[in-house]
């Protein structure tokens, strides 16, 4: 049977479009209905529709995008997966999770709709759209395009490292937890958990930069190891588990921040203290208490 939807009083919309200045993607979620629909409706509201991108400053603002949680992780997935066109003002950011693009889209207000990249292996999703505005703010902060291997030190306040971090994290980052069995062959006691949070880059300059912000803010120090071929290295900044803990519970300070939803979740499951270990004979190793199967990669 189909359901009558309860309509959207214009003076509401124009209220939380105009005064609030939400997106159109954010008030589609608040309604439960499509971002098409909400834009039909602000055009039959006559309601002029803002141009794409993060909503501008009011007038006496200082010039530039306002810095806050969402910004700074936006600029963390960018730095990561983003990507600035060499053609002026285009911007794209692809990702196998759609609600990551999702979560991005609303943090910079971004209209632009999302495609679906498919090839043999697997699918992505993909938003691109062009914004001079934020393009030149994203240029200053320090992002450029052809960034891969380019990328340094970017201009982050440190109130909001660590949202910003967490996008890294979520971008090409990863969590690595897992059981070794190596030595239980020897004894079944041997057996240990393993975690580790890991930042991946083709820049040194960058993780190192990365690496140094997050033991001066968070005072935890991690590692940079290379990897991948001899031409075309990679580099890890890694955190081994009593750091990675740390790391976790400093990068999801509160429940509501921007994040992708399933790495958290099993973040979470590290955010309580280790606290005691059981009583056991000189020696023993201690034993993992999470996870007892293989290799889980988030």
């Amino acid at each position: 049977m189909r359901t009558t939807q309860t309509p959207i009083d214009p003076g509401l919309l124009a209220h939380l479009y105009v005064d609030e200045r939400l997106s159109i993607v954010a008030i589609a979620a608040k309604f439960g209905r499509s971002d098409n629909t909400i834009l039909r409706r602000l055009r039959r509201a006559g309601i002029e529709i803002r141009p794409r991108g993060p909503v501008p400053k009011r007038r006496g603002d200082s010039d530039g995008i306002a810095w806050s949680p969402a910004t700074a992780y936006a600029v963390g997935l960018m730095a990561t997966d983003g990507n600035l066109s060499r053609r002026k003002g285009y911007l794209s950011l692809v990702s196998k999770d759609v609600d990551l693009i999702e979560t991005f889209r609303q943090c910079l207000h971004v209209e632009a709709q999302i495609a679906k990249i498919r090839s043999v292996a697997s699918i992505h999703h993909k938003v691109q759209w062009c914004d001079r505005g934020l393009y030149d703010w994203l240029m200053r902060v320090g992002l450029t395009p052809a960034k891969s291997h380019t990328i340094g030190p970017l201009a982050i306040p440190d109130a909001l490292f660590v949202d910003f971090f967490r996008g890294c994290i979520n971008g090409d980052g990863s969590v690595v937890v897992y059981t070794d069995t190596y030595h239980a062959s020897r004894r079944p006691q041997y057996v240990y958990e393993r975690l580790y949070v890991s930042l991946v880059s083709a820049s040194l300059r960058f993780l190192e930069w990365a690496q140094a912000s997050v033991n001066r803010i968070a005072g935890v120090a991690g590692a940079v190891r290379r990897s991948g071929p001899t031409d075309r290295p990679l580099w890890v900044l890694r955190y081994a588990k009593a750091e990675s803990i740390e790391i976790l519970a400093w990068m999801y300070y509160a429940p509501d921040v921007p994040c992708l939803a399933r790495k958290r979740a099993t973040a979470a499951k590290f955010f309580a203290p280790l606290g005691r270990a059981p009583k056991r004979s000189v020696g023993r190793p201690r034993v993992g208490w999470l996870y007892t199967d293989t290799a889980k990669n988030i």
